[in-house]
């Protein structure tokens, strides 16, 4: 089973990179900076439901170094870190937890993914006026939380019967 687990991580990390490339490539102009659906967090909410809680913080930070090297430049992981780490740690509390569905959990992750960049853009901005950007960011990654939740919950019935055979 070990082996399989391996298997289905590094065929994540390798959908989650092209799903972030995808992404980095087209992206898509909501009226508010920097806002995107997020696509690669999908891959991260089948295997935290699938492989493990782990594998899926493995997924997190090895997807947000390689597309910080790929694609991007220290100050984007930075961010990109900070909002992947406050999402998922939040995402796991949620989890087991036990009275949120899928889509829950992917809402949390959206909103909190936001909240992390925000904390971060205060931090290295030395400015706190940047809170007022934090209620779109909030609506946007409530939106796109349901659209990712939804998404996953439908991959991961699949995978889960894919991991058992």
């Amino acid at each position: 089973m070990q082996n399989r687990k391996i298997a289905f991580l590094g065929l994540f990390v390798a959908v989650a990179f092209v799903l972030s490339y995808i992404e980095f490539m087209l992206p898509i102009n909501i009226g508010i900076p920097g806002a995107k659906i997020g696509l690669a967090n999908l891959v991260v909410m089948v295997a935290l439901y699938t492989i493990g809680e782990k594998e899926a913080i493995a997924l997190s930070i090895i997807r947000v170094v390689l597309v910080g090297l790929t694609f991007g430049n220290l100050s984007m992981m930075m961010y990109s870190l900070a909002g992947a780490a406050l999402s998922l740690f939040v995402m796991l509390i949620a989890k087991r937890f036990g009275k949120f569905s899928m889509t829950g959990v992917s809402i949390l992750g959206g909103v909190f993914h936001n909240v992390g960049q925000i904390i971060v853009a205060m931090l290295v901005l030395e400015t706190g006026s940047l809170i007022y950007y934090l209620p779109f960011l909030i609506v946007i990654g409530t939106i796109t939380g349901v659209i990712i939740g939804v998404i996953a919950n439908l991959i991961t019935v699949r995978v889960k019967r894919a991991f058992v055979m």
